[in-house]
């Protein structure tokens, strides 16, 4: 039976040849994540998935490691088609290592042994069936990094979008101009996991804050739709000093761009923090709003953090959409996207009416996919 590595290597392209260079001697040098890997021939990079053979940079392709539907406001996108539902899809491998991953089956993959989710043969337009099929709006790249496979999305996304799809990331936003200008013609929407904002801390997670605070900037000035989210981890990441410092930089790159500010739990290698508290949502909620941010959302405790679920207008604290976890209960936005109080303009990606919600839990088929798993042991 063949291995997993011995299964992910047969299922490779060449990578894009604006996502890698060569540096002599059979080295080459990959532009998909903030590390720039020198990677001599033979070897793979931190990611573990993408690779050098004879001087030649090859890139996963032709799997998928999960499927799933869901609300998009599980991603989370508050502020993006409220109510609709995303096809997720990942791949494996990641260029972080974070202890506390809760998609650590398939980020982990060929670092952690116990890391193991059987990939999927799949072509882009099967793919894409599936997620019309199931009555997706919005096709988003998620499980692991989703850069350090940006080609194999962007084939994905080529069909997506020639099919009416909306196309999102949801990544951990260590990213290179190469990759962003790469991915920047067919993805619509990012959501960057703003771990942090203490660079010792992300050498712990394996990474470094500099691209990760780079490419916010890049992406919003490339006019994709953005949203932030933070895992709040007691003991980690809540002194008011970094919270302070994390959100007066969100405000400066935009007041509008929506914060998650979200619930840790136990889980993976990360289990001797305690759990967040809604008091500890709220004081950062607070955090964030002194600093300007106009739209925070405390996220993972539903009904437990008052209305700061709901979207108000900045303008006239109009309630404009109300939730309850990933159910909306509520929706005021007007078709042009506004208020219907002061007809103040709302930032974000809104559909022209409201069609309701699809689901407010994860979505169940009702057919048996095509996909097929491929072996390995």
């Amino acid at each position: 039976m063949p291995t997993l590595r011995d299964i992910l290597d047969q299922r490779v392209r060449e990578a894009d040849s604006s996502l890698y260079e060569h540096l002599g001697n059979d080295r080459v040098r990959c532009f998909s994540c903030g590390h720039c890997c020198p990677i001599p021939e033979g070897q793979a990079g931190v990611c573990k998935v993408r690779f050098n053979r004879r001087g030649t940079l090859y890139v996963p392709w032709g799997y998928t490691a999960g499927m799933q539907c869901d609300p998009i406001e599980k991603k989370p996108f508050f502020h993006a088609y409220p109510g609709a539902l995303a096809y997720s899809f990942g791949m494996l491998g990641c260029d972080l290592h974070c202890g506390y991953c809760q998609n650590w089956v398939t980020s982990q993959a060929l670092r952690d042994p116990n890391a193991i989710s059987p990939p999927v043969e799949v072509s882009p337009e099967t793919l894409v069936r599936d997620a019309l099929d199931q009555g997706a709006k919005v096709l988003v790249s998620t499980y692991n990094e989703p850069l350090i496979t940006s080609e194999w999305a962007v084939a994905i996304f080529k069909e997506a979008k020639a099919a009416g799809l909306v196309t999102g990331f949801v990544s951990n936003g260590n990213g290179t101009p190469q990759v962003l200008d790469f991915i920047r013609p067919w993805i619509d929407l990012y959501k960057v996991d703003l771990k942090s904002f203490d660079d010792r801390h992300y050498h712990e997670l394996g990474g470094r804050i500099g691209p990760i605070l780079d490419s916010i900037r890049r992406i919003y000035s490339m006019g994709l739709w953005l949203e932030i989210v933070t895992l709040l981890i007691p003991g980690f990441n809540d002194s008011e000093d970094e919270l302070r410092k994390l959100t007066e930089f969100v405000a400066s790159v935009s007041p509008d761009i929506p914060w998650h500010v979200t619930a840790f739990h136990g889980d993976y290698k990360m289990n001797e923090p305690r759990d967040t508290t809604p008091e500890d949502l709220l004081k950062a909620a607070e955090i964030g709003r002194e600093a300007g941010l106009r739209y925070i959302y405390p996220g993972n405790l539903p009904g437990m953090v008052g209305d700061w679920e709901d979207t108000h207008c900045p303008h006239c604290r109009e309630t404009l959409i109300r939730r309850y976890g990933y159910l909306i209960q509520e929706y005021r936005i007007t078709s042009e996207g506004r208020c219907p109080t002061c007809a103040a303009e709302i930032p974000g990606r809104w559909s022209p009416r409201f069609d309701g919600q699809i689901t407010s839990s994860p979505f169940l088929p009702h057919k048996r996919s095509r996909l097929f798993t491929i072996t390995s042991r």
